[in-house]
């Protein structure tokens, strides 16, 4: 396991105690007028992350920031449509897109802190139409 002073810090994307636990959290990575907008979720210890576009009609899930959850915290809702997706898999369980998901961001938590995985391609995950 790395330290933190061998960490790659261009693939930082939040410290681990941002993420509560049976939370979510947003996050921006990539840079440009349309940079990869995520989300974050973390169940007993593990972390996921997915990119915030709902495969209904590609609108981001949250309006708020980091408001991804229904009341209960149970389960990812989409606030355009009310697409309902699991916090571990992203997948829909209710809504327009009852069985698609959203699409998974490669990860690794590390030293603490929680990384894009090396070779992720930041600008294809943000391409709507990638």
């Amino acid at each position: 396991m790395a330290d933190e002073s061998e960490l790659d810090l261009t693939r930082v994307i939040c410290a681990l105690e941002e993420i509560p636990e049976g939370g979510c959290r947003g996050f921006t990575a990539g840079g440009g007028d349309w940079p990869l907008r995520g989300l974050l979720t973390r169940e007993d210890g593990v972390v996921q992350a997915f990119v915030n576009r709902c495969p209904h009609a590609g609108h981001p899930l949250n309006l708020r920031p980091h408001d991804f959850l229904t009341p209960d915290g149970a389960l990812l809702v989409c606030r355009s449509h009310g697409a309902l997706f699991e916090k571990s898999e992203g997948l829909c369980v209710a809504g327009p897109c009852a069985g698609r998901a959203l699409t998974r961001v490669a990860i690794e938590v590390s030293a603490g802190y929680v990384l894009l995985a090396p070779g992720v391609d930041v600008e294809r995950l943000a391409d709507p139409a990638g």
